[in-house]
């Protein structure tokens, strides 16, 4: 059938297989969260953000949905949460996270990936020093004014509240993720946040310069998204990421 076709199939293996990627990520995350608390998003904030982010992310109901039940089950399933740091090209810094059944094995395969794409596994601390962990959230159904009230009287620690293109941003340490977000629920039960999250936020950022390094953080990259134990990949690198 000629190139073109060749082209459209490996588009959307691809395609089919980030899908089934993300889809693996947040039916763990569902399944811990329903699985450490009350199978029931409106008892438990922290199963309600999860959902809620995998609905932003297009994960099916299905899938949330056998997530939760496989938890009301009593499956005997644990993952473990677990936190890898490492150096790219041009001295970049890169933190790895992931939940799995089993570290030794999770480890491993980091370890070789770093290997194997020319950079370098740092020991913890090595990396996350240089790096603010921040929980961030947006919303644009309120004011800045609004939700600087509101979180001034809660007496939530946060770091800065914006706006920018009508959406109002707070930042505030990840140990005040759930009292912030707590905190808007209180208002209002079916509050939705455009952003969500706990993230790291590098202090200092990193430019490739050469062919070289660009090579190796793609092929870093690349290579820890085939990890199904990978949650998320964190970076000081700048570059828009070649496709």
């Amino acid at each position: 059938m000629g190139r073109a076709h060749e082209v459209r199939a490996a588009s959307m293996a691809k395609t089919a297989a980030k899908k089934s990627k993300v889809n693996a990520k947040y039916s763990k995350i569902i399944y811990m969260a329903a699985k450490e608390g009350l199978p029931d998003p409106d008892h438990n904030p922290a199963l309600k953000s999860a959902i809620d982010r995998a609905k932003k992310e297009d994960v099916p109901s299905d899938v949330i949905n056998r997530a939760i039940e496989k938890a009301k089950g009593g499956d005997v399933d644990s993952y473990t949460a677990t936190r890898y740091e490492g150096f790219g090209p041009n001295n970049s810094l890169f933190i790895v996270e992931c939940l799995t059944d089993n570290p030794n094995r999770t480890y491993s395969e980091v370890r070789a990936i770093f290997g194997k794409s020319g950079a370098k596994l740092g020991e913890t601390g090595s990396v996350t020093y240089m790096f603010n962990n921040y929980a961030i959230f947006e919303v644009n159904n309120m004011d800045e004014e609004e939700v600087m009230m509101l979180l001034l009287e809660a007496d939530c620690n946060v770091i800065d509240i914006e706006t920018v293109e009508g959406v109002v941003r707070i930042t505030a340490d990840a140990t005040e993720y759930g009292k912030v977000r707590n905190t808007f629920y209180s208002v209002n039960a079916d509050m939705e946040f455009l952003r969500d999250e706990v993230t790291w936020v590098p202090m200092t950022n990193t430019t490739l310069n050469s062919e070289a390094d660009l090579a190796i953080y793609n092929k870093l990259l690349d290579c820890l998204d085939d990890v199904d134990d990978v949650q998320t990949v964190y970076h000081n690198i700048t570059n828009e990421r070649e496709e």
